[in-house]
């Protein structure tokens, strides 16, 4: 016997408008179950796991100890960090390198932490 990842659940501060938040990022709708002031929202993701959005009455505190690494797909790294800031992340730590490498560590409105690295297209252009 094994086991699968079933879902991916963040602790929020308000579960629908963060998720909302991922679903722009994502280009993923929420469950059509979920509205304004749920305790839970989710995101299903075309891999089958569930991206699930609980609310919690305390706030992020510490660094995570898991985070998403995000692949922009049809755009490069650069160009997804600038869609993703005016979304409403802010930058955390810009580890971009002059060669071309690298990723970019943001948080999300809720001060959650996960990575841009670069697109399948640029990675192929430098090896």
């Amino acid at each position: 016997m094994t086991s699968i990842i079933h879902n991916i659940t963040v602790d929020a501060r308000d579960s629908y408008e963060i998720a909302s938040w991922w679903g722009q990022v994502l280009d993923l709708p929420l469950d059509p179950e979920d509205n304004p002031g749920d305790p839970e929202c989710l995101i299903h993701l075309p891999s089958g796991i569930r991206y699930l959005f609980i609310t919690v009455p305390e706030g992020k505190e510490l660094k995570n100890r898991l985070h998403l690494d995000l692949q922009p797909v049809g755009t490069t790294r650069d160009e997804e960090v600038e869609r993703l800031v005016g979304l409403g992340a802010t930058l955390f730590d810009d580890q971009r390198r002059p060669d071309g490498t690298g990723w970019v560590t943001l948080r999300d409105p809720e001060g959650n932490e996960f990575c841009v690295e670069r697109s399948a297209a640029e990675r192929a252009a430098t090896s």
